[in-house]
């Protein structure tokens, strides 16, 4: 089973299953929830009875909106005074913090076919319909399950039909589809160790990762690292014994290729440092933008490849004809262009201003105050308002907003209005009570609420009024047609009491296609009401999408970069947003979370009297 994307709060790290290896003595409270909950799901998978099954569902719930440490209830033997938790649940929770491994889970997980978990990771295909698949067609993979729908088979099973046979098919094929490809959070959590480890190393002179992780890309192929080095050999070498390597792939005299862990194809080639600036441009891509840049070349009758750029009309690598360019800003300056960065090298425009003018100052994630779209353990997230409070302020956030789930969206728990209200007053608590101590942060009211069937919001106009920060998103009715999704978007945009729409297109990388949505449309609407559009930082989503944002900026919307965090290291997701906002040509006066709390509250106020941010 897929979890969701785990990113620590300095580096990304890898999106997986539950990581149950020992921190410290044992488990901490989000480890053993996750556990919990997939125990549930596993027991599911296995038709036992539904209460056992909900009972560790339940469980799970109870670990997350512990007010203590889960480590010191264990110690001081007080787990049978949390609601929810038996006495079967108490020692099997005592056995995971005490020791980190809990053999009833591992033995269940080794008792379900691999096939039955990969079939879980089908849009749509729960433990519930996965089992009946199981049961009544014999089917435990996904070939099986593939081969069962081309028959029409899938289509005569209770429950099922021709229309969900046909959206398991879709489903396979997108896996299929993307099965090389990863997300950048992935990437760069399997790289940067090694990079570091690459830069440590005292024959190595320069270093870097190249290819679309250094431009940023959301979804990524292989890991390029380039170095250079006088002793290619030995850097080789170290390179193919890294212990994350699984398989060395290939090695030759400049360039090795291996498999790291996690699936991913890794190479690396080791060049000179008079050609380091070069081949870092050329490995950096986009190919669409080096084609440009080559022709840009040979316009000047110069010749640009890998190796260098060349006063010759042929291919050479003559270095006494080699134009010196130490960095790659003195090859754009010799083809007559302002520095392009990395993440905007994809042929789309950059070009035209390169010509023109130096890029502005792209934003940087330091530049970000806070984010306005995250959750607590009121609905779906893990920590509780002071936690989350104290632990933001520590990472020197001026301000988070509390935007848990509105009360359609009942599968993540999501707040009444009378669970909002005792909320919103638990919030101004917290406030005095870190005010008292002389603390300058500020935690937020707020909520992210569905938009239901023809716009209309989860909450009527005069509770979100209290609010401080309203996120309007969609979270089911995906199936609906363009038009349909686009007006429920649009009329939650022309609501006053909305500051932004979240996640416009539900996408989830790798994962599930995004709804139909005429974003120009909604960018449009956007700017005519003054909305913002959330950028949400979370790597499966990265939406909305880093192409539509030079669209969004030339209307004058303002951008929000939010890591719709649901538990503390997914404050991380700040420096994946920013660097897809870079991408997006977006700067620091684009997005309204760099704003200082004086006036983000002033923008605020500005969007419910119709008025357009002056900053």
């Amino acid at each position: 089973m897929r979890g969701e994307p785990v990113v620590a709060v300095e580096l990304a790290s890898p999106v997986g299953a539950v990581d149950i290896r020992p921190t410290r003595c044992g488990m901490e409270r989000e480890q053993v929830a996750e556990v919990l909950s997939e125990i549930g799901v596993l027991l599911e998978l296995k038709g036992e009875n539904p209460f056992k099954t909900r009972a560790y569902h339940n469980g799970a719930r109870a670990v997350e909106t512990l007010q203590e440490p889960l480590s010191l209830l264990v110690a001081e033997n007080r787990l049978g005074q949390i609601k929810g938790l038996g006495e079967a649940l108490q020692q099997k929770i005592t056995e995971l913090v005490r020791t980190g491994r809990l053999a009833y889970y591992e033995d269940l997980k080794s008792s379900i076919p691999p096939g039955l978990i990969d079939m879980l990771g089908i849009s749509g295909l729960g433990p519930k319909k996965v089992k009946a698949l199981h049961d009544q067609l014999g089917l435990d993979s996904l070939e099986s399950l593939e081969e069962a729908c081309r028959k029409g088979s899938v289509a005569g099973v209770a429950g099922f039909g021709e229309k969900t046979q046909n959206r398991i098919l879709e489903g396979i094929e997108f896996r299929k589809t993307h099965a090389s490809q990863h997300l950048l959070s992935d990437a760069l959590a399997a790289s940067e160790p090694l990079l570091e480890a690459l830069r440590g190393r005292p024959d190595v002179t320069r270093c870097a990762l190249a290819g679309s992780v250094r431009r940023h890309k959301e979804v990524i192929g292989d890991i390029d690292f380039l170095v250079s080095s006088k002793t290619p050999e030995s850097v080789l070498d170290f390179f193919v014994s890294w212990p994350g390597v699984e398989k060395v792939l290939a090695k030759g005299e400049t360039k090795s290729s291996v498999l790291l862990s996690g699936g991913f194809q890794a190479d690396l080639r080791v060049v000179a440092d008079s050609e380091f600036s070069f081949a870092l441009a050329y490995f950096t891509g986009s190919k669409d933008h080096n084609i440009a840049m080559r022709q840009r070349a040979i316009e000047r009758g110069l010749r640009l490849n890998e190796y260098g750029l060349f006063r010759s009309a042929e291919e050479t690598r003559d270095a006494s004809l080699r134009v010196d360019c130490l960095t790659e800003e003195e090859i754009y300056q010799e083809l007559g262009l302002h520095y392009v960065p990395p993440e905007m090298r994809e042929d789309r425009g950059e070009f035209a201003i390169a010509e023109r003018e130096p890029f502005p100052r792209l934003i940087e994630w330091t530049d970000l105050r806070g984010s306005l779209h995250n959750h607590s353990n009121w609905s779906d997230g893990r920590g509780t308002l002071e936690e989350i409070s104290r632990q933001m302020m520590s990472l020197g956030c001026s301000y988070w907003a509390i935007t848990d789930h509105s009360k359609s969206s009942f599968q993540a728990n999501g707040l009444d209005p009378s669970r909002l209200r005792r909320q919103i007053s638990e919030v101004r608590a917290v406030n005095e009570k870190l005010a008292s101590e002389g603390c300058e942060f500020r935690l937020l009211t707020g909520s992210e609420v569905d938009i239901l069937n023809g716009g209309r919001l989860d909450y009527d106009d005069d509770l979100l009024a209290d609010l401080e920060v309203v996120v309007a998103s969609i979270h089911q009715g995906f199936s609906q047609s363009e038009v349909e999704l686009t007006t429920r978007l649009i009329r939650a945009a022309e609501n006053p009491q909305v500051h932004m729409l979240g996640h416009i297109t539900g996408r989830l990388l790798l994962e599930r296609e995004a709804y139909k949505v005429n974003q120009q449309a909604v960018i449009d609407a956007c700017a005519e009401t003054g909305t913002w559009i959330e950028l949400n930082a979370n790597p499966l989503r990265f939406d909305m999408d880093w192409r539509q944002w030079a669209y969004a900026r030339s209307k004058g919307v303002r951008c929000v970069i939010n890591c719709d965090a649901h538990r503390f290291e997914h404050a991380g997701f700040l420096r994946l947003g920013a660097g897809i906002a870079r991408k997006g040509g977006l700067t620091k006066d684009n997005v309204i979370n760099t704003l200082s709390f004086q006036n983000l509250r002033k923008a605020l106020s500005w969007k419910r009297m119709g008025l357009k941010p002056a900053f």
